[in-house]
């Protein structure tokens, strides 16, 4: 029987198309299911194996316009008491760190952009180079975060200045970049024309990370 993972959707902070885009790169593998501010309690989250959290516009600091204590609350208890894990994409993955829903473990979540060795200084859609599982790859990045800890993850992909772009941490994934994206975002990508950029396989990628994810206990 697949693992069922819920992707949550609010725009425009988590939105409809980034949530698409995971759907579209899970759905072979998982039972997906949607859902919105309404659902997120602990009788929702009990009849899922893992929780995604995509990106979208906007500030991290939104959060505390859409989520409540009860809403912290519920995620806390669905990972500690009920084994259920964590996925965070871009906005997903800030919102896994201390000031937010603060289920990252001693690890900082911070602007890619902001790291003093970053190789990107632009904060509009383009993409990043990174190694992933030892490949490299250039894929879809729009002021994503950079995961700093002191060995207490597995890192699975890295920047180009080494700073860890997606990681497990026990019940937790977070990755700074997008591989959900689909093909028309990179139109907005200045030399896109001349590099055709996207790679449907990144899609896949996050498929094995969630497996992983998921494999944990």
């Amino acid at each position: 029987m697949k693992p069922t993972v819920a992707v949550f959707i609010h725009n425009p902070q988590c939105e409809t198309e980034c949530a698409l885009g995971m759907v579209e790169g899970l759905v072979n593998d998982f039972n997906i299911r949607t859902f919105g501010i309404d659902e997120l309690n602990i009788e929702f989250l009990k009849t899922v194996d893992a929780v995604a959290f995509p990106g979208g516009m906007g500030n991290a600091d939104d959060f505390y316009d859409i989520f409540t204590e009860d809403h912290i609350d519920a995620i806390h208890t669905f990972i500690g008491v009920y084994n259920g894990k964590y996925l965070g994409i871009c906005m997903g993955a800030y919102w896994a760190g201390i000031d937010y829903f603060d289920v990252a473990v001693d690890l900082t979540i911070g602007q890619y952009i902001e790291r003093p060795t970053s190789d990107i200084d632009y904060e509009g859609p383009t993409v990043a180079n990174v190694i992933w599982n030892g490949s490299s790859e250039t894929m879809y990045f729009y002021d994503g975060c950079a995961i700093i800890g002191d060995d207490n993850m597995d890192i699975v992909a890295k920047y180009a200045n080494g700073d860890a772009m997606a990681i497990i941490q026990g019940n937790i994934g977070i990755i700074g970049c997008h591989p959900e994206a689909q093909q028309w975002w990179y139109d907005g990508i200045e030399d896109n024309y001349k590099h055709n950029y996207y790679r449907y396989h990144h899609k896949e990628l996050m498929a094995d990370l969630v497996k992983e994810l998921l494999d944990n206990e």
